[in-house]
């Protein structure tokens, strides 16, 4: 059996994704007829054969009934070991792992095959159809990707691994065909509503914070010493620094003054970070602020903080329409999945299917 090539194997698997599949299962559908034998060759008699030339000659019967043989059977329509032999090259091929073909992973890609077969059946019955305009617009987009400057170029590749364009454009014919009926019997039966939106922003709304920056000031008054007194001490001074502060004085000469935190140097400027940046516990601290606004003195392991919050973003404007559009998206790929699956069961349980492994 030939190996699945480059450029066909590429071809397939950058076909229209299938949320039911990996992206590096190949659409294959019903096996293609063979092309009639080519005229016999006059053979010598067996006795003149030497046993070198018959031992090779039993070799390829038995290769050749080896790889035809049916594996599955999908409501008539046969799955051979070759195709299976296929998908599982084109998966080798693209992530470059050489796994040996145990019966797990046999039965998983047969699996995803009698998945994607059922699928070609129902977009049959439900008589969708690919014109050739949407098949030259498609495959013109393909052959780009492989960098063939033109169709010429890109049929001169194919041709060079043995395959024929009649092989990829029936295979990206019943690519196109299993889009259209998952967006017939999936996509257009799911939607997100404004509500839904509402409760899963108000149950993840941490979540969704995080990462979005905000910009502080930071001053950190250390005590002498460890004892009870040194720590007191340092509380007042903070307490003092915090009077100053909202008394109008100047933030960065003080943090130079009195800080012994690194960003001192910079008038304690923390700079833009991140929620998740800095610790739960001095984040906690400054986002509870409102910008422009004073801390407490927060006692830590490492002495007395006085922060300031200069500005943060939040989940409001357009940053809120993000996140709500994200929220879309999620929801939209939950259902679709969830729908994907429930309908794939359905076309199972009418489906007639016979494993032979």
């Amino acid at each position: 059996m030939k190996r699945l090539v480059p450029v066909f194997a590429a071809l397939l698997l950058g076909g229209c994704a299938l949320p039911s599949m990996p992206s590096w299962m190949p659409l294959i559908g019903k096996k293609e007829a063979p092309p009639p034998p080519p005229p016999a060759a006059p053979t010598m008699p067996p006795s003149m054969l030497t046993e070198e030339q018959l031992a090779k000659a039993r070799e390829a019967d038995r290769d050749e009934s080896i790889t035809d043989r049916v594996v599955a059977v999908v409501n008539n329509d046969a799955i051979t070991l070759a195709e299976l032999q296929e998908a599982i090259a084109a998966y080798q091929q693209e992530s470059r792992q050489r796994v040996g073909a145990t019966e797990e992973l046999l039965k998983q890609f047969l699996g995803k095959l009698i998945d994607n077969r059922l699928q070609i059946q129902e977009a049959d019955r439900e008589k969708i159809v690919v014109d050739d305009v949407e098949l030259s617009e498609e495959l013109s987009e393909r052959f780009k990707k492989f960098g063939a400057k033109t169709m010429e170029e890109f049929e001169g590749m194919v041709k060079a691994q043995g395959i024929t364009m009649e092989t990829v454009r029936k295979r990206l014919r019943e690519s196109l065909k299993v889009s259209k009926v998952i967006r017939r019997k999936v996509g257009l039966r799911v939607s997100v509503t404004d509500p839904e939106i509402d409760v899963y922003f108000d149950k993840n709304r941490d979540k969704l914070e995080t990462g979005l920056p905000y910009h502080a000031r930071h001053i950190l008054v250390v005590p002498q010493s460890d004892s009870e007194a040194a720590w007191e001490a340092a509380r007042i001074r903070a307490e003092r620094i915090v009077s100053s502060l909202r008394d109008g004085g100047d933030f960065a000469a003080l943090a130079q003054q009195w800080s012994r935190d690194a960003s001192a140097r910079d008038g304690g400027d923390l700079g833009t970070l991140k929620r998740g940046e800095l610790s739960p516990e001095i984040e906690t601290q400054i986002l509870a602020l409102s910008p422009g606004e004073i801390s407490r003195p927060h006692r830590s392991s490492l002495g007395w903080h006085v922060f300031r919050l200069e500005s943060k973003d939040t989940l409001e404007g357009d940053s809120l329409q993000r996140a709500r559009q994200q929220i879309r998206e999620i929801l939209f790929r939950e259902k679709y999945e969830a729908r994907l699956d429930t309908w794939l069961k359905e076309i199972k349980q009418r489906a007639i299917i016979e494993v032979r492994m």
